[in-house]
């Protein structure tokens, strides 16, 4: 016979019963609200641009991947992050012909500018990277760069006693994976949107520019004609509209701009495709807060912008794969054989140049929103 009463062993079930119960209502606990936002920019930017349907940008997403992109503990001796070689001030550069990696290894590209996005559709000088994912930890495990393989990357974000909640909040699992970190990293990058430099409080009718900048956007954006006497700068055929950035469509926005021979020619989009016409082909960045990002170039060769207007002036390379949009674009009638050159005049270059400072955006460069979130 049982030595308690069948009335005490009931209760004493019914008591474990209400604990366990309790015990899986504490796991079953509902994640904190992780809203999905929309990503804020001008009406003017393409409204045509989803972000992927397997990841759409989230509050605790973009915030996860904020401080990811800041996080040291991605780089092998933990000495630099991705914001390392993309610093806010200088509009997500930085400053320096090719960038330093763990261990004081030198890169071999200029490290480029992160504004806007989300309507690129190619990644890196070369194009190797075909989404904002993938770009994402290509310079995590890259041995120039940050030398960590990914996989211990994620061991380390998961042994991290803060980590596992994050991206449980974010993306509703605590096992944190690559595409995970490729993921939240992606989200806090399309959010980097610069839109609102003097261009665009142009665009808005909030401001007028002055002669010189109105005769540089003129210019800018103008094709030269030297048979009806169009003069033009050349720089909007391949650096599109409000944006000033390459085309987004299959490989259009990479060109050979005439920087080398052929016998030093790079291999830039070749080493892609593997298309032997597309040698010496690189990526058209975007000009938004150019002014900012010397040195230019996917070499970083020349440190201002006048060495840049002077190259397509004057110092052209002909090679066998030189964009046709630079071929056939002179302020003065060339005859075959000679070389190729805009032929602009100093006043003409002063005016480029000018407009080009009209595209610092010095909103972006402070918003706390885009900021070290560990300091």
């Amino acid at each position: 016979m049982s030595r308690y009463p069948i009335t005490y062993s009931i209760g004493i079930i019914i008591i474990c019963t209400s604990i366990w119960a309790c015990k899986e209502e504490l796991v079953e606990e509902p994640l904190p609200e992780n809203t999905e936002i929309e990503l804020q920019h001008p009406d003017y930017f393409p409204n045509n641009i989803a972000s992927p349907s397997d990841n759409p940008l989230t509050e605790k997403g973009v915030a996860l991947g904020r401080m990811l992109f800041y996080e040291n503990q991605l780089s092998l001796d933990g000495s630099i992050s991705c914001a390392s070689c993309h610093q806010q001030s200088k509009a997500f550069t930085d400053g320096e012909q090719f960038s330093t990696g763990v261990n004081g290894t030198i890169g071999v590209k200029n490290a480029m500018s992160l504004a806007n996005l989300h309507w690129t559709s190619r990644f890196f000088w070369d194009g190797r990277a075909e989404s904002l994912e993938d770009q994402a930890l290509q310079p995590i495990s890259d041995p120039t760069e940050m030398n960590l393989p990914i996989e211990e990357a994620v061991v380390r974000l998961q042994n991290d006693p803060d980590y596992p909640a994050r991206f449980k909040a974010a993306f509703g699992t605590d096992q944190i994976s690559a595409d995970l970190v490729s993921k939240a990293i992606a989200q806090f990058m399309r959010t980097l949107v610069s839109g609102n430099s003097r261009f665009d409080q142009w665009i808005k009718e909030e401001i007028v520019l002055t002669d010189i900048e109105q005769l540089g956007m003129e210019l800018f954006f103008t094709h030269p004609e030297a048979s009806i006497a169009l003069r033009g700068g050349n720089c909007g055929d391949c650096h599109l509209g409000f944006l000033t950035s390459g085309d987004r469509n299959d490989l259009l926005g990479f060109h050979n701009n005439g920087l080398d021979s052929d016998e030093n020619l790079d291999s830039g989009l070749e080493a892609v495709t593997g298309k032997s016409e597309d040698k010496g082909k690189f990526k058209a960045p975007t000009l938004r807060n150019i002014a900012l990002t010397a040195p230019y170039m996917h070499d970083g060769r020349f440190n201002t912008l006048e060495e840049v207007l002077d190259h397509y002036n004057e110092h052209v390379e002909s090679n066998a794969t030189l964009d046709i949009l630079i071929l056939e674009a002179s302020n003065e009638i060339i005859t075959p054989g000679e070389p190729v050159k805009l032929h602009l005049t100093s006043q003409e270059k002063e005016a480029i140049i000018a407009f080009l400072y009209t595209l610092t955006d010095e909103t972006f460069i402070t918003d706390p929103a885009f900021s070290d979130p560990f300091n």
